[in-house]
């Protein structure tokens, strides 16, 4: 299963790793990788994950989920 975060407040390469950190953080996710150009980040699980938690886990670190999309 894969989502896609469209995420605000991304600035630069560190903002990028924040991201990813908190993602990676949650269980069942297998690999989060963030986009600073797209602004989004796209994450593989293996396990339903409720859209609350991924925006509480970014907005923990300072950013704002704008959209969470099944691709």
């Amino acid at each position: 299963m894969t989502k896609k975060l469209v995420i605000e407040g991304m600035t630069c390469a560190h903002c990028v790793k924040h991201v990813e950190d908190a993602l990676h953080e949650l269980a069942g996710v297998v690999s989060a990788k963030a986009n600073l150009e797209e602004k989004n980040a796209v994450v593989e699980l293996n396990q339903e994950i409720a859209d609350n938690t991924f925006r509480e886990a970014i907005e923990e670190v300072g950013y704002e989920v704008i959209d969470i999309q099944a691709v």
